[in-house]
């Protein structure tokens, strides 16, 4: 076994983990079963809209019960956690298999938005979330005025 030394500097710039995840999922993707492959952080999408702003987070595995979601001091955590246990007796053996998964996001959310109304959906593996902006945060329509 060959030990990989970093350079902490060249660490410290650059995240690694989602590039080594790739990379060893990739080698080994032929062998890993889709539980086993090892855990990345999920992509989002934000939006802005005139009045709120939409997250779209791709968590695909997952139960709406698995997902813990708040806002403190004006930043966003997205977290989920699952655990499974499968267990199977036979009379010549005993197999139980562990599976754990998790990841945390957090956001900083500007003083536009009203934290107190936000609300979130899960369906077809993407957690929805609607965040509202402030009714003075939101875009007037334009007007015209006249000169006299």
């Amino acid at each position: 076994m060959t030990l990989l030394k970093l350079n902490n500097r060249l660490a410290k710039q650059f995240d690694t983990r989602p590039m080594l995840t790739d990379f060893l999922n990739e080698i080994y993707g032929d062998i890993l079963t889709p539980e086993t492959k090892l855990n990345t952080l999920p992509g989002v999408n934000i939006k802005e809209e005139n009045d709120k702003f939409i997250i779209a987070l791709a968590a695909p595995g997952l139960s709406k019960e698995d997902f813990k979601i708040s806002i403190e001091n004006d930043v966003l955590t997205i977290s989920a956690e699952k655990k499974e246990e499968v267990s199977e007796v036979k009379p010549h053996y005993k197999r139980k298999e562990f599976s754990y998964s998790n990841f945390k996001r957090s956001f900083n959310l500007p003083e536009t938005v009203n934290t107190e109304d936000v609300n979130a959906s899960y369906e077809n593996g993407v957690l929805a979330l609607n965040i509202p902006k402030k009714s003075e945060a939101k875009q007037k329509s334009a007007f015209e005025v006249k000169v006299s």
